[in-house]
Formats: structure tokens, C-alpha cells, sequence
């Protein structure tokens, strides 16, 4: 008997992120060569500035802008010159800002030029965009150059003092009417929020509405400025989305005060924001910035969101509330809700509305997403005690649904909470068919890495209720290894830092010299040996014992994109010792390292020319690297 964990068109495959839409890519016409380094400013621009409601670019001016874009990127980081350049092309954007940005080639020019923009420039810009905000808000362009500007508030806010001061030198108060920048946000919010429903429907008005949120928090969401691609399985996506970082920046106090007076206006309509999926997307970036800077007005969005929920029409299968995890919207908006939670609410909202349902919503094809954030909230033994009993037992059969990211979500709170990991680990052997015989238990690690069971895994045919046979080492070692998932070296991260992770290193040390690189340079099994690295519960001798079998591999390490970094991981941790054998293989195969374009980058961490020419030198400089670095373990640890 053979089960399938997954098909192996859904294991988790890395494909490669689409390309740039726009930014990146370069422009089919090129400026025409010429002896001036200035771009000169196109002689019709003022026939350009009709009182059209729709403005159109020329193909002079966007000729120019082009030019002039090409020359700011070619000039100096620094100096009067520059600054000169900077101030004519920024003039002339201002005189043309609505037609740069409802134009594509133009709004993708623009932001670029945004991003060398002074102060004073880009509130000039932003008011002239400003005074056609709906227009420029809704359009699919120019929507992308108001996030822009708005992105750039983290960059000029800690310059505003010096600027201001420069401005008034230079100009004397000859621009006293130019808001400020905290007046320009302040204004565009209040706009905003006079037409907060229509801005957070509209598909491309959301989008400013998200940013908006961020920058008046003062955190900016990777996941909305980077989301995962669209070629990637949906779980694949969820945990590339969960290993984004926000970034925190200083906003004036005001700027908190009117986050929460815009946040307010989602408990107006809050039955739209949880149904409606345009307007849903807006209502979690809310919470998760409130979540981070005012956690106390969070608790009352959630509630709100909860408490609308639980009233509506209850189902016969329980709370109402199970209806919205399995719709496609509001399961989303859950999701987000659930992450910030306190843990004496998500106790209380597990009794209340999941408790006797946990299995049913993991083999659901929606609702088992969110019961996902559900375990990646779980804090405490109180709650992962009822949890652990309850959905355990279904481990096998929401694996074989294709919903592993519930197990790995189950797996990371053992590990979080620091209960269940040794029941946890033995009902996976159980579920990948490596529990019994005893033998089996040391092919774990590619079965768990490829998300595949022992049967599939080896291609056995054994009929269902024979006794399963015992595991052949000669078959093991001489089978190459299968794709690493995703999932799957998420999973074994896990396990590698679980307090007792012996048998996973026991696994790991049964592979192959040729097995243990394809995991190195494999781009999720890499992660793995990181872990390995990293992990305080693998102790020095047993990191050792692993790493032993990539003897003889060093060079193929060297030169591969991922391999190479875990060389450089493993060289950083090495005693002396265990440098001079790294050293040693590599110096063998020194022109193939110099000549490959990444292990010349390994070639120069490890200082091998210094090794091979000048080796006492090398052993005292390597001496006196391991000396400061002890020195400076020493002083994190007080």
C-alpha cells in the first residue's frame, strides 16, 4: 500500500519569480546621442498643458523624461551638478505630473524620478496630483505614482529638519503658501476618509487606501509592497507571505492620531469590509498595522469583526462563524484577524467557535488557511493541549488532502510551546509509513523533505494489511534526491529545533556525500542546513557527524548559488581545524573556483590565495578572526 502525500506537480516546487512589470524593464527607444549632458526639456510642453480632464504625454516629453532619467542614473550620487539636474527635471514633472502619471511608460518613469526628489519638489508634484485625486487614485497608473510618493515619506521624514532649514535660506519665504509634508498627508487622509467606502471598493483606489494605513502608522508590510507570484501553490504563498518583516519608521504623533480616526470609519460599514473583496484587503492591512502601533483600538476592530460574524444566521453544522472561514473573502480577513488576537481572546475564541471542528476545516479547501493562522497564533499549553487532541489524529488524512501546511502550522506550535514533540514526531513517522519496522525510521528526512510517503518515495508496491518490509540501505543510497519542497524543509526546520531532534540528525547523517550537497544546493533544502547550523538543540559533535559526509563536495558547494552559502555558514561556525580541511579541497580545484561567479566569492571569505601562498599567515590571521569573534560572543552573551 502507497499513499501520496502530494502529487508531484503540488509539491511545493520553487518556480522562478515572474519579471518586472515595468520598472525593470527597459524602454524600446532610446535617447538620441548628443554632445549636451542635460536632457533638454521638449519645446511643446505648455501646448501639453490643455484643460483637458484627460492629459496625454507627447512623445517629446516622454522622449525627455526618458533622457532624463537615463542621465540621473549616470551621474554623480553627489554634488552641485547633480543637484542642478535633480531640480530641472523635477520642474518639469511638476508642469506635467498628471500626464506622467496616467501614462504607463510615463507613471513607471515617474516613480523612479520620485525617488530622487528632494522635499520641496515632491510636495510641489503631490499638490498638483493632489488636486485631481479621485481621477489619479482610480486610474491604473496613477494610483502606482500616489503609493510611490507616499513611499517616500520614511526617506524625506528624517531629512525634514535640514531641508526646511536649506529652504528657508534659499528661498526666504518666497513659498510660504507650499504645505508642509505632514500637511500633505494629513490633507490627503482627510480627503480620503470623506469617501473612505468608494476609495477602499475601487480596485485600484485600494490600493492607496493600504499605503496610506502603512505610512501613517509608520510600518510598511512587505507582503503588500512584494507579494508572493502568482506561479507559486497557494501554500507555498501563505508561508512566503508569513516570512516577510514590516518595517517601522518615526511618524509625527499626529499621523497615529488620524490612523485612528481613518480606522474608525471601517466600523461604519463593517459589513461591507468583511464581504466585499476589494474593500476586505484594506480592513487587514488596518489591523495589522494597528496591531503594531495601537493595539488597544486592534482589539476593538477584531471585536467588532468577530462580533458581526457570530451574529449572523447560525448553521446547523455550529457556530456561525465557520460559515465566513469557508468563503473566500472573509476567511482572508479571519486570517489577519486571527495573527493578532491576544492569547486569553483566542482561547476564548477557540471554546466559543472551533472546538469539534478543527478536523473538518483542515480538510477544507478554504477554511483550512486560516485554521493555519490559528496554530500560528497558539502561544500557550492551555490551548495547544485541546488542539493537539483534537487534530492529531487527522494527521495523516490532511496530509494526504493536500493541505500540509496545517500539519507543519501544528508541528511549529510544538516547537513554539515546547509540548507534544515527541508525540507530534511519532505520529508523522506514522503518517509517512516510516514508523515501522524501526529501520525505516532513518529514511525520515527525504520523506519529510519531499513531502512523500516511504512506499511512493522508493516505489514499492505492497498490498494493503501486508507487513511492511524492512528498509534496504543499498536502495537508500544509491537513490538519488527527490525534489525538496517548500513545505518540507519548513517542516524539518521545525523538528531540527525541537529539544530532542536526534533522529532527524541520525537521518540526516545516513545520507550520502552526492544526497547531502543536492539538499545544500537545493534552494529549500538549503534552509534545512541552516537549521542545522543554527539550532540550539544540535550540539557541536552532532553538527559534525553531519556535516562530515560533504567532505570531497566542497568545490561543488562553492559553486553553486545556494551551496554557497551554506559553505559560507558552515566556514563561519568551523574550528580551525575544520578550516584547514575547507581550505585544503578547495586550494585543489583553485582556477575552477576563480573562474565560477560564486565560488570566487567563497574563494575570497576563506582568503585562499593567503592559504596556499602564505600558509603561517593565513593560520595567524584565521587565529585572530576566531579570537574576536569568541570575544565578541562573549559580550552578547553578558
Amino acid at each position: 500500500m502507497g499513499l501520496g502525500l502530494r502529487s508531484p506537480h503540488k509539491a511545493g516546487r520553487q518556480f522562478p519569480i515572474g519579471g518586472k512589470r515595468g520598472r525593470g524593464a527597459k524602454g524600446s527607444g532610446r535617447p538620441p546621442r548628443g554632445r549636451e549632458q542635460h536632457p533638454r526639456p521638449p519645446a511643446d510642453r505648455g501646448s501639453e498643458r490643455t484643460q483637458d480632464a484627460h492629459p496625454h504625454l507627447s512623445p517629446e516629453a516622454l522622449g525627455y523624461f526618458r533622457q532624463a532619467l537615463s542621465a540621473l542614473k549616470e551621474a554623480p550620487e553627489a554634488g552641485e551638478e547633480r543637484e542642478l539636474m535633480v531640480h530641472n527635471v523635477l520642474k518639469e514633472v511638476e508642469a506635467q505630473a498628471l500626464a506622467l502619471a496616467t501614462n504607463r511608460t510615463g507613471s513607471e518613469m515617474l516613480q523612479e524620478l520620485l525617488g530622487f526628489s528632494p522635499l520641496k519638489p515632491l510636495c510641489r508634484i503631490w499638490a498638483a496630483l493632489r488636486s485631481n485625486l479621485r481621477f489619479v487614485a482610480c486610474h491604473r497608473c496613477g494610483v502606482h505614482v500616489l503609493q510611490s510618493t507616499l513611499l517616500q515619506l520614511p526617506r524625506l521624514l528624517r531629512n525634514t529638519a535640514e531641508e526646511k532649514e536649506e529652504e528657508e535660506e534659499e528661498e526666504n519665504g518666497k513659498d510660504g503658501s507650499l504645505e508642509t509634508l505632514e500637511e500633505l498627508v494629513l490633507g490627503l487622509a482627510s480627503e480620503v476618509c470623506d469617501d473612505f467606502l468608494f476609495y477602499c471598493g475601487d480596485t485600484h483606489g485600494s490600493f492607496l487606501v493600504r499605503t496610506l494605513l502603512q505610512v501613517l502608522g509608520g510600518t510598511l508590510l512587505e507582503s503588500e509592497r512584494a507579494r508572493p507570484g502568482g506561479s507559486k501553490s497557494s501554500e507555498t504563498q501563505s508561508v512566503i507571505a508569513r516570512e516577510y518583516k514590516p518595517t517601522d519608521f518615526e511618524v509625527p504623533e499626529a499621523f497615529l492620531n488620524c490612523l485612528q480616526n481613518l480606522s474608525s470609519c471601517f466600523l461604519k460599514d463593517i459589513a461591507v469590509f468583511i464581504t466585499d473583496k476589494i474593500s476586505s484587503f484594506c480592513l487587514q492591512v488596518a489591523l495589522q498595522v494597528l496591531h503594531r502601533k495601537l493595539p488597544q483600538f486592534c482589539a476593538y476592530l477584531y471585536n467588532a469583526v468577530i462580533g458581526y460574524l457570530s451574529t449572523r444566521s447560525s448553521s446547523a453544522a455550529g457556530s456561525p462563524l465557520l460559515l465566513f472561514l469557508r468563503d473566500q473573502t472573509s476567511s482572508r480577513l479571519l486570517e489577519q484577524v486571527l495573527l493578532v488576537l491576544e492569547p486569553p481572546r483566542l482561547q476564548s475564541l477557540f471554546e466559543d467557535h472551533f472546538q469539534g471542528q478543527l478536523q473538518t476545516l483542515a480538510a477544507h479547501p478554504i477554511a483550512n488557511f486560516p485554521l493555519q493562522r490559528f496554530l500560528d497564533s497558539i502561544s500557550t499549553p492551555e490551548l495547544l493541549s485541546p488542539v493537539f487532541e483534537e487534530l492529531s489524529p487527522a494527521l495523516e488524512a490532511v496530509l494526504a488532502q493536500g493541505h500540509p501546511g496545517v500539519v507543519i502550522a501544528l508541528v511549529g506550535a510544538c516547537r513554539r510551546v515546547g509540548a507534544y514533540q515527541a508525540q507530534v514526531l511519532q505520529l508523522l513517522l506514522e503518517a509517512f509509513h516510516c514508523a515501522e519496522p524501526s529501520s525505516r525510521q532513518v529514511a525520515c528526512v527525504p520523506l519529510f523533505a519531499t513531502l512523500t510517503a516511504y512506499e511512493v518515495y522508493y516505489e514499492l508496491t505492497e498490498e494493503e494489511g501486508a507487513v511492511p518490509s524492512e528498509h534496504q540501505v543499498e536502495i537508500a543510497t544509491a537513490r538519488t534526491l527527490g525534489e525538496v519542497t517548500v513545505l518540507g524543509s519548513l517542516l524539518l526546520q521545525h523538528l531540527l529545533h525541537f529539544s530532542a531532534p536526534g533522529l532527524i540528525l541520525r537521518s540526516l547523517g545516513s545520507l550520502t556525500g552526492p544526497q547531502l550537497l543536492a539538499l545544500a544546493q537545493s534552494p529549500a533544502g538549503s534552509h534545512i542546513l541552516d537549521a542545522i547550523l543554527s539550532s540550539p538543540s544540535v550540539t557541536h559533535k552532532q553538527r559534525r557527524r553531519v556535516l562530515k559526509a560533504l567532505k570531497g563536495q566542497y568545490v561543488s558547494l562553492a559553486c553553486s548559488r545556494h551551496g554557497s552559502r551554506v559553505l559560507d555558514a558552515i566556514w563561519n561556525g568551523a574550528a580551525l581545524g575544520t578550516r584547514k580541511e575547507i581550505a585544503a579541497e578547495l586550494g585543489e580545484q583553485n582556477q575552477e573556483l576563480i573562474r565560477d561567479p560564486f565560488g570566487h566569492h567563497v574563494a575570497r571569505n576563506v582568503a585562499l590565495t593567503t592559504f596556499l601562498k602564505r600558509r603561517e599567515a593565513w593560520e595567524q590571521q584565521q587565529s585572530a578572526m576566531a579570537k574576536r569573534r569568541r570575544a565578541l560572543n562573549s559580550v552578547l552573551e553578558d
